[in-house]
């Protein structure tokens, strides 16, 4: 009886084995479907899932000494019979799947400044291995970005340098910035991997001042370092005053149609535009390009000069959508807008319309705001094109402030401008959606995504002012961003009461379901708990949400992101909660979820962002069915 019931136990798992034993990037894959074939965790059984293993790196920090601030976005890398984790301070460590037991660690030994950014970020390391199956030392490798803009290149075994990368192991990407530059093209997100070539985006400070770096993404050889093709989204020649609309974020790609696909951030500065009238078309677009010559095969630009920082910050998410008994080659791309685009991947043509519609303009002297910007007919928006009004719970408690402030303050719905006089922007930079994407089921062609409803003040700043206002200390602590070189500088503030409550309704995050065969979004439910002063808010009220989920061929949705640092799993048919567990911050980033020797594993990293909360952590941490 004993031999039958382990058969049986082999026939259950071996399955589950072969579908998912690799996690292989920041989106699971490299079409961002951040979907798992693994079978073993089901709505059945979730509730019973247990830690199994943890890790502190040791590599964090509040700001408060002389190391800044950690953010820690990093998706665990599973790959190898090995999981690979980037951290803050830029180190690797490489663990067992099934243990956590350290196999071993890297420490570039870079500076830990933030040259780039307010605190250190890291989201992770990339996995490559040799297309023509090629064996021996650095066949697979792992490679690291730094703040200071370089890649380091180890060997996936060892964790030693690939010496035959750039000069002896690491690629300084600084090689192709401008001579001018005001910074390094910093590599916090890891590279992109198509094919035997690494795609590398970059992050700066498009804040601080006007003219910045033109965005550009560089392919470089994953052996060598050296530059296979380059990608300008704004040309050399272009009149205005800017730079920016880089690629900062994740990249998906298509290998079998031979395309990757760039999210393009918006230029610089980000508030106004009254120096950079000309048309920047690939600005704050979903652009596709040749992945072998760098060629632009088509863009489409999803807002039109952009002066809200509406960032195209995630990799779109690509699926063969059913339809009609065949399938259509789509992609889905989030915004911070909370508007869904759907496109045929190939051509970049709408598969839902999509319609220009007449925006509030600008009051603003200099500044020439886009008369209409383009809306999805469907999906529906995750957000709705106007503010929810003011919370009477934070206008009670602060007798009526939120109500006087935002009556003194410009609202005329979605896309309102920056104003003199400061604006309501609903939503805000802050999303709508952040960098981690949407989920998708292949094979319902269902997608799952997370999205805040978040109230921010834009308010420009006359340049004389702006100066006095920002020489008693940190700007970007205060809320300023000085934007040298334009007219203005800028306040941006969330829209809170001086109790620190939010001025504007919850539900302040969400999930939602949407059916892309039909456009019809099947639920949207809150998501997260508010966890403020000691107590958690009621559930109804959802919580601002940083990070992304996975969904499972079970039908379960794993994420984190949530204000209250737990972590969920999520009935993928309803958004009913069935498991959680708190972990030791926020879990800002993606979960892996992966099978190793017949056992299915869900992996977090809790490492917090102070965007939704000060509170950071170094944890690593796996969960799994009692054994």
């Amino acid at each position: 009886m004993r031999i039958l019931a382990t058969a049986l136990a082999l026939l259950a798992t071996t399955p589950a084995l072969a579908q998912q034993a690799e996690w292989t990037g920041f989106h699971g894959d490299k079409m961002a479907q951040k979907y798992s074939h693994s079978t073993q965790i089901t709505p059945e059984n979730v509730g019973q899932l247990e830690k199994v293993w943890e890790l502190h790196t040791g590599d964090v920090s509040n700001g408060k000494g002389d190391i800044p601030g950690t953010v820690w976005s990093a998706t665990p890398i599973v790959a190898n019979d090995t999981v690979y984790i980037g951290t803050p301070f830029y180190r690797v460590i490489a663990l067992e799947p099934d243990t956590g037991r350290v196999k071993w660690t890297y420490d570039p030994q870079t500076l830990l400044k933030a040259l780039t950014q307010p605190e250190l970020k890291n989201r992770g390391v990339t996995y490559w291995a040799a297309s023509d199956g090629s064996t021996g030392t650095c066949s697979k490798r792992i490679y690291l970005g730094t703040m200071t803009g370089q890649i380091h290149a180890l060997d996936a075994d060892t964790g030693e340098l690939c010496q035959d990368f750039g000069e002896g192991g690491i690629l300084d990407v600084n090689q192709w910035n401008r001579p001018d530059a005001n910074f390094p093209l910093s590599q916090l997100q890891p590279p992109t991997v198509y094919k035997d070539t690494l795609l590398l985006g970059w992050a700066g400070k498009d804040w601080v001042d006007s003219k910045n770096p033109l965005g550009s993404v560089h392919a470089v050889d994953a052996r060598t370092g050296e530059l296979k093709w380059k990608f300008y989204s704004i040309p050399d020649d272009y009149p205005g005053k800017t730079g920016a609309a880089n690629v900062w974020t994740a990249m998906s790609v298509d290998e079998a149609n031979g395309l990757v696909y760039l999210p393009v951030s918006s230029p610089s500065p980000d508030f106004y535009g009254g120096d950079r009238k000309e048309t920047i078309p690939y600005a704050t677009s979903v652009t596709a390009l040749n992945g072998d010559t760098g060629e632009v095969v088509w863009s489409r630009q999803l807002v039109y000069h952009d002066i809200w920082d509406y960032d195209i910050n995630a990799a779109p998410t690509l699926i063969d959508i059913p339809k009609d008994g065949g399938t259509v080659p789509a992609l889905v791309q989030t915004t911070k807008m909370g508007m869904y685009f759907v496109l045929n991947r190939l051509t970049g043509e709408p598969i839902f319309p999509i319609e220009d519609r007449p925006v509030p303009q600008s009051d603003v002297e200099g500044e020439a705001s886009s008369p209409v910007q383009p809306f999805p007919t469907l999906p529906k928006a995750a957000t709705t094109d106007e503010w929810s009004g003011v919370f009477k719970l934070a206008d009670v408690a602060s007798f009526g402030w939120c109500s006087r402030k935002a009556a003194e303050l410009r609202s005329e719905g979605r896309y309102t401008p920056p104003s003199l006089q400061g604006s309501l922007a609903f939503p805000a930079t802050a999303g709508g959606h952040q960098w981690g994407g949407g989920a998708v089921d292949p094979e319902s062609g269902i997608f799952y995504i997370n999205n805040s409803n978040v109230v921010q003040i834009y308010q420009l700043i006359e340049r004389a002012e702006y100066d006095k206002l920002a020489s008693g200390g940190s700007e970007a602590e205060g809320g300023l961003f000085p934007m040298n070189g334009a007219p203005y500088g800028f306040r941006l503030t969330n829209f809170l009461n001086p109790l620190g409550m939010p001025c504007w309704k919850p539900p302040f995050g969400q999930m939602s379901a949407i059916d892309l065969k039909t456009g019809e979004t099947l639920w949207q439910e809150p998501f997260g708990q508010v966890q403020q002063w000691g107590f958690y808010m009621p559930e109804s009220w959802g919580s601002p949400t940083i990070g992304g989920p996975v969904v499972t061929k079970t039908g379960l949705i794993f994420i984190g992101g949530s204000m209250d640092a737990r972590v969920r799993a999520l009935d993928a048919k309803t958004g009913a909660v069935l498991w959680k567990a708190q972990v030791d911050a926020p879990a800002v980033s993606i979960p892996a979820v992966f099978d190793y020797k017949g056992r299915e594993y869900v992996l977090f990293t809790a490492g917090g962002n102070s965007i939704i909360k000060p509170q950071v952590g170094d944890q690593l941490v796996a969960f799994a069915l009692p054994e």
